[in-house]
C-alpha cells in the first residue's frame, strides 16, 4: 500500500470547505482527486464517499433529494459528477433550503459540461479547485527522490509510483488511450480516434513552440477553426497548457500567438516514443521537454501569478514573465549546469524590465550571474517564490 503524498491544495480545500457549501476539485483523471478527497475525509465526521462510475452508488442518488434529506448530517463527496449533471439544480435547491458550508465535495475530470452547469446553477455556492498531477516540490522528500525520474515518468501518481520504468511506460500509454477513445468523446471532440491521435502527435511537435493554427490545419485537413475548438478541448481537460504572450506598451514587434505545451512529461515522452533516461538526454526534444515540464511546474505552484512568455520577431526570448500586484519576474529554461545565456536573453531583460531574472538549469540551490539575474535549480525558485513577500 502506498504512502499518502500530501498535497499542496490540501490546506486550500479545508479552507473553503469552511466558507463554501461546495467545493469542486476539478483535474484529469488519475491526478490523485479521489485520494486526496478521501484523505481529507478521514477527518470528517459523517463522511460518505460516492463514486458515480459505479452502478451501486449510482442507484442511491435515483431520487437523490430524498438520499440527501435523509442524511442531513452526513458530508458528501461526489466523485465523477459530471455523469449525473441533473444534480446540479437538486444541490442548489438543497443549499438554499438550509445553507451549509462544506456539506458537498464535487469531484470532476475536468468536464466542459461540468463547469458550465455547476457555474450555472451553483452561482456564490462553489469554490473551484484545479488539481494537477504531482508537483516536484510535492514529492521530493520521498526516500530516494530522483529529478530526472520525476521528468521522465511525468508527475501523474500511478506513473511515477510504478515499480519499473517499463511499467510507468504501460500506464501512460493506457492512460492515452483511454483519453483519445472515452475522456475526449465525451468531452465533444466528435472525430475519430486516429484522428484525435494525430492531433495529439501534432501538439507534441509543437511541444514549447509557438501554436500554428493553419499549419495543423493543413495537416490534417481540418478547418482552422475546428482545429481551434479541439485545442480548447485538449486545454479543459488538462493534457495541453497555453501560454499567451506579454504585451507591453513598448513599440516592438511582438509574438501574438500563444505557446503550446503537452502538461505532463510522461504524457509527452510517451507520445514521442522516449522510453528510458537514455533515451532522453540523447533526444532532440530534451531540450524543450525539460522547458515543458518546469513552466508545468511553476505555473501549477505559483497558479496566483499572472503568467506570460515574451518574444520579439528579432529573438528577443523569456519563457516566462510572472507578475503579481507590482512585482515582475522573469524566467528563462536551460538544460545546461552551466548555462550561458546570449544577447537575446539580456535584451529582452532591457525591453520588459523586471524586479529578477531566474535561469532554471539542473543544478542545486541558486548562484547569482549578474546584478538581480541567478542561476537556481527549480526547487529552490519554487520554495523562494512561495515565500516573496509583496
Amino acid at each position: 500500500m502506498q504512502t499518502y503524498i500530501k498535497r499542496s491544495a490540501e490546506a486550500i480545500i479545508k479552507n473553503d470547505l469552511k466558507n463554501f457549501p461546495v467545493v469542486a476539485i476539478l483535474g484529469s483523471r488519475q491526478c490523485g482527486k479521489s485520494t486526496l478527497a478521501k484523505e481529507i475525509g478521514k477527518k470528517i465526521k459523517n463522511f460518505l464517499y460516492l463514486d458515480l462510475e459505479k452502478p451501486s452508488d449510482l442507484r442511491k442518488l435515483e431520487d437523490a433529494e430524498l438520499f440527501f434529506n435523509a442524511n442531513p448530517e452526513n458530508i458528501f463527496c461526489l466523485d465523477e459528477i459530471q455523469l449525473k449533471n441533473e444534480l446540479f439544480p437538486i444541490l442548489r435547491s438543497l443549499i438554499d433550503e438550509n445553507r451549509k458550508n462544506g456539506r458537498f465535495i464535487i469531484l470532476g475530470s475536468a468536464s466542459r459540461d461540468l463547469i458550465e452547469k455547476s457555474s450555472e446553477s451553483l452561482a456564490g455556492r462553489i469554490s473551484f479547485i484545479n488539481l494537477s498531477p504531482f508537483s516536484v516540490n510535492e514529492v521530493n522528500k520521498i526516500k530516494n527522490f530522483d529529478l530526472n525520474k520525476f521528468w521522465l515518468f511525468g508527475a501523474y501518481p500511478d506513473s511515477l509510483l510504478a515499480t519499473n520504468s517499463e511499467a510507468s511506460f504501460r500506464w501512460r500509454e493506457n492512460f492515452i488511450k483511454t483519453y483519445i477513445e472515452r475522456d475526449l468523446p465525451q468531452l465533444g471532440l466528435k472525430i475519430s480516434s486516429l484522428t484525435i491521435r494525430r492531433l495529439l502527435s501534432i501538439c507534441a511537435h509543437f511541444h514549447g513552440q509557438i501554436v500554428n493554427y493553419q499549419k495543423i490545419s493543413q495537416a490534417l485537413g481540418i478547418d482552422y477553426h475546428a482545429i481551434q475548438k479541439y485545442l480548447d478541448i485538449f486545454e479543459q481537460s488538462f493534457i495541453i497548457r497555453r501560454v499567451l504572450p506579454y504585451e507591453n506598451n513598448l513599440k516592438k514587434r511582438l509574438i501574438k500567438s500563444p505557446k503550446l505545451y503537452i502538461r505532463d512529461s510522461g504524457i509527452f515522452h510517451t507520445i514521442m516514443g522516449i522510453d528510458s533516461k537514455n533515451n532522453l538526454l540523447g533526444s532532440p526534444y530534451a531540450g524543450s521537454s525539460w522547458e515543458g515540464m518546469v513552466v508545468e511546474n511553476i505555473l501549477t505552484e505559483l497558479s496566483a501569478w499572472r503568467s506570460y512568455f515574451y518574444r520579439t520577431s528579432i529573438g528577443n526570448e523569456l519563457d516566462l514573465i510572472l507578475e503579481k500586484g507590482q512585482k515582475k519576474i522573469a524566467v528563462e529554461i536551460k538544460l545546461a549546469t552551466a548555462p550561458d545565456m546570449g544577447k537575446g536573453f539580456y535584451n529582452a531583460l532591457a525591453d520588459t524590465n523586471p524586479d529578477e531574472a531566474w535561469i532554471i538549469a539542473p543544478v542545486k540551490g541558486y548562484y547569482p550571474l549578474k546584478k538581480n539575474v541567478f542561476v537556481s535549480s527549480l526547487e529552490y525558485f519554487l520554495e523562494k517564490m512561495k515565500k516573496k513577500v509583496l
